[in-house]
């Protein structure tokens, strides 16, 4: 009788055999080889994760001012002091403010015989996380004096909690955005693919009527059309939808050019004979007959709607205060003088460049891994 091998093995060895695995599994094992979509996937997963716990991971209250520390630039966290000492608890040289005799403008000077060591789980600002627990701890902070690795804008508040506020709020508007975008590219583009005919005349006519309109200049007319007295909340939804309006055109004309090919397929005809409505057709046998094509594509249109918002926000036609996104944040740096003396305020467009870029390499990664067959 001859021995059979442990199940582990046997199913490990049955996992990598490429004629036994599913279509996800195949694609999984060829996203895998792109390095780079790797990366992004990590990068966009610490972003989320900042997100997330942006009040816990915050050492200030995003509207606390320091009038102590305005404008200041960033605070370096040094674990060797100005001796050549080393310290195993961090910490950072303590600010003061001093004001030139001639220009009279205030600036920080560091003190080197003065440090504020770093703790963690400290208690500071009072927030509800989530607006839901209130609470006061926070994960880090300076004992003894204040704390802004980012630095602080002309009012004093924190740039780095409010950068982590905003990649939520910027984050928060793609994923709807992209969601309803996906929705509705996915519906229109289904009718006009699966009924053809004048059905598909009038839906191609729109979307190329939309597609020929030049994107800056829709984008601001429709934000300025926004009522000023709005409350933040409602910019908020407003500006989502409108992006989300304006982006589902490419996902329509795809699912439009898969669903031709398919309607006419044998398993299609089989479902229309067995009485299937057209919806029940479309959304169960057509659509996710490519919908790894349409993730691929929604990882791509994700970027686009991010960089709709903070350029809308950056011109003072999106999102607004009190409400904190990248586009808001970079509004405070819009002129020369602003870059010359604060620098810093920048700080929200590299998170910008670090989300579209990790955007793209995992679109990248997912194109390449949606015909795992292709060589």
């Amino acid at each position: 009788m001859t021995a059979t091998a442990p199940t582990s093995t046997r199913k490990k060895g049955r996992l990598r055999r490429p004629e036994l695995a599913t279509q996800w599994q195949l694609m999984w094992w060829k996203f895998k080889k792109h390095h780079m979509a790797l990366i992004g996937m990590s990068v966009l997963a610490m972003l989320v994760f900042l997100a997330t716990f942006a009040e816990f991971i915050s050492p200030e209250i995003p509207f606390a001012r320091n009038n102590k520390y305005l404008a200041g630039g960033p605070m370096g966290v040094h674990f060797f002091d100005a001796e050549g000492d080393f310290h195993i608890r961090p910490f950072v040289y303590a600010r003061t403010t001093e004001r030139n005799p001639v220009t009279l403008r205030k600036f920080a000077v560091i003190e080197y015989e003065k440090r504020w060591p770093i703790e963690f789980f400290v208690r500071g600002g009072e927030y509800k996380f989530w607006g839901l627990v209130k609470t006061d701890l926070h994960l880090f902070g300076a004992k003894g004096g204040f704390l802004h690795l980012f630095g602080t804008d002309s009012l004093g508040r924190d740039v780095f909690s409010r950068t982590l506020h905003a990649t939520r709020v910027s984050l928060s508007v793609g994923l709807v955005g992209v969601t309803i975008a996906f929705i509705l590219g996915a519906i229109i583009g289904g009718i006009a693919g699966y009924f053809g005919g004048m059905i598909d005349n009038i839906i191609m006519r729109v979307i190329e009527f939309i597609r020929s309109i030049p994107t800056l200049p829709l984008w601001l007319a429709l934000s300025a059309a926004l009522p000023r007295d709005w409350t933040s909340l409602q910019v908020y939804l407003a500006i989502t939808l409108i992006l989300a309006l304006i982006g589902w055109t490419h996902l329509a004309r795809t699912v439009r050019s898969k669903l031709l090919a398919l309607r006419e397929e044998d398993f299609t005809l089989a479902a229309r004979l067995s009485g299937c409505s057209d919806a029940r057709i479309i959304l169960r046998h057509l659509l996710p007959a490519f919908l790894s094509y349409m993730i691929v594509d929604v990882t791509i249109a994700f970027p686009e709607i991010l960089l709709a918002e903070t350029s809308l926000s950056f011109l003072g036609l999106g999102l607004r205060e009190p409400v904190e996104s990248w586009g808001v944040l970079l509004y405070a740096a819009q002129n020369v003088r602003s870059i010359a003396h604060t620098p810093w305020l920048l700080i929200p467009g590299l998170f910008v460049v670090l989300a579209v870029l990790a955007f793209n390499f995992v679109g990248d990664g997912m194109r390449d891994a949606a015909d795992p067959y292709a060589k």
